[in-house]
């Protein structure tokens, strides 16, 4: 292995050579408290920087045991220590040169708390991924600015943000008790027959649609009614109260403009932990939850969606459904049995992003429109069913329609950011104020048809690379030639979960993907695998950038690839 110095020699040696001479820097360097291993160096200065790693040992990190001691305390600690490197490193990283020179930067995290790969910590080391843009002129070496960021920058990097004695303890320990409780209240939900807790003084609203941190100013704290008041005694923080949300079907109503769509949107992501002081770090989900909504020209590979429409015209079947331009409808129902097939167990739809004639057909459409001549079979037939039949519960954000107050266990009226439980009146006027509608749903919900995905139609090469992917933000993924559009899979939070989900399918193709296994037996293999040995299993070498995804996204991801054929 070489040493601090060898770096700067050889820099400085390259100083004024072509680009390409970087390669001579990749390997491992034995620094005073630290190594640095270059991974992969950048063939260009506008390419993408290149990959580093630093390995620091706890005899000179020092973080006490009790910091990592459960998984939940592990992953807490890991994305705070990425976002002190993040910080550090937006400090001190400056441009120095042409392209991504001078660039020093690590994944660039959420509100949500993620298990990703930046960061590593064990009682041994303290293991982080990063990138660095190696600086030129053109593209021509400037070797002593790379002796700077790689000798001086980084460790000082290292000093800042990767030594317990140089970080606030209580803000540590607040982070990994925070993500524990979390973790520890989403897995009491099931044997409290609750899908979601919303904890007492619990900020939901967001400053923005493109800020996701909590409001600041007028911001009302949530309060339960006391009829859904539940109580948690979590293991750090003690008690907690807040609203219980039962099993079944919860409809949530209100005016416009008073906190439907946010207390929904809060439900939504609390499948994931948040950070402290996000407001809803103590909003916890069924983690099986899955958002719906119509989502008007995605393709659909052989899905069964006769459960909810059926008798096309030109007799086309729907027990074996594909098309490359659903409608909202059919999207919308191929979206739920796809959702059953990968196995959620929540739904969470808000009438906003539905298409209006799946969710509802009332009494005078009907006798316009008689049965036989209207294939869709809506979502409030088929709601009761699929928690009677299946177990799968429903929580609808509903301001436009009263007929489903028919259907529903539960309703929450939101006024005003606070919610109320208006269950009992909404009983009494669906008895006092009858809709006459007849129910199409028939006596069950239907069958979920296993679907086996051939391994000759998901190709991620293009020209002559075998495997080629790129992510565009937070909603498209370069897979080969096919763009996978995911702009309508709204609990997809973080860039490193899309790059991590493209590998997975690549992964999934190599190993699982045989003309045997169906979708879900495929979903059980890659999330077995990646939890016995973390995201690395899905990569050729160590990257930084990957974020864990669900089952969910991934089934999703798949369903979405245009070229997908199945059987």
């Amino acid at each position: 292995m070489s040493d601090r110095n060898n770096l700067k020699s050889t820099l400085l040696r390259l100083d004024g050579a072509s680009y390409k001479a970087y390669k001579d820097i990749k390997g491992n360097y034995q620094f005073p408290d630290f190594t640095l291993i270059i991974d992969h160096v950048q063939g260009d200065p506008f390419a993408s920087p290149s990959k580093l790693r630093v390995k620091l040992p706890q005899s000179v990190a020092k973080f006490p045991h009790q910091l990592y001691q459960s998984c939940s305390r592990e992953v807490a600690l890991r994305d705070y220590l990425t976002r002190q490197f993040y910080r550090a490193a937006t400090q001190i990283s400056f441009r120095r040169g042409t392209g991504k020179s001078g660039l020093i930067a690590i994944t660039r995290c959420g509100q949500e708390v993620l298990e990703r790969t930046s960061v590593f910590i064990d009682d041994n080391y303290v293991e982080v991924r990063f990138v660095v843009g190696l600086p030129a002129r053109g593209r021509s070496i400037l070797g002593r600015q790379a002796t700077e960021i790689l000798c001086e920058d980084i460790p000082e990097i290292v000093e800042k943000a990767l030594l317990y004695q140089s970080l606030n303890s209580k803000e540590i320990q607040q982070q990994v008790e925070t993500i524990e409780d979390a973790d520890w209240l989403r897995s009491q939900l099931v044997a409290k027959r609750l899908v979601a807790f919303v904890a007492n003084g619990a900020i939901l609203p967001r400053r923005s649609g493109v800020d996701s941190r909590p409001l600041e100013e007028e911001a009302i704290p949530f309060q339960s009614p006391a009829s859904l008041k539940v109580k948690f005694d979590c293991p750090n923080r003690g008690l907690i109260e807040g609203m219980g949300i039962p099993e079944g079907i919860t409809l949530i109503v209100g005016g416009g403009y008073h906190g439907k769509s946010t207390l929904l949107r809060a439900i939504e992501l609390g499948v994931y932990n948040h950070i402290p002081d996000d407001g809803r770090e103590f909003v916890v989900t069924n983690p099986a939850a899955m958002k719906i909504r119509a989502e008007d020209g995605r393709s659909i590979a052989g899905v069964n969606i006769s459960p909810f429409i059926n008798h096309l015209p030109q007799e086309r079947s729907t027990t074996n459904f594909s098309t490359a331009n659903a409608s909202g409808s059919t999207s919308q129902a191929a979206n739920i049995i796809e959702a059953l097939e990968a196995g959620a167990n929540l739904l969470l739809i808000d009438e906003d992003t539905a298409a209006t004639n799946f969710m509802i057909r009332d009494r005078r459409m009907q006798l316009l429109i008689s049965k036989e001549q209207e294939p869709i079979t809506p979502f409030i037939d088929k709601v009761r069913q699929l928690y009677s039949d299946r177990g799968v519960s429903t929580i609808l954000v509903m301001g436009g329609s009263g007929d489903y107050f028919d259907v529903a266990d539960t309703v929450i009226a939101m006024e005003n950011f606070q919610p109320k439980d208006v269950t009992e009146r909404a009983k009494a006027i669906a008895q006092q104020y009858n809709t006459e509608r007849t129910p199409e749903g028939g006596t069950n919900f239907g069958k979920i048809t296993p679907r086996i995905p051939s391994p000759n139609s998901i190709n991620p090469s293009r020209g002559k690379r075998a495997v080629k992917l790129k992510v565009r933000d937070v909603d498209e993924v370069a897979f080969g030639t096919e763009d996978i559009d995911l702009a309508a899979v709204e609990q997809i939070v973080e860039t490193g979960q899309l790059r991590a989900i493209a590998l997975a399918i690549v992964y999934a193709k190599e190993k699982y993907i045989d003309n045997k296994r169906t979708i879900s037996e495929i979903l059980d293999e890659i999330m077995n695998d990646i939890s016995e040995k973390g995201l690395d299993i899905i990569t050729d070498f160590p990257q930084g950038d990957l974020a864990l995804f669900r089952r969910f996204e991934l089934a999703a991801a798949l369903n979405r690839l245009r070229t997908l054929k199945v059987r």
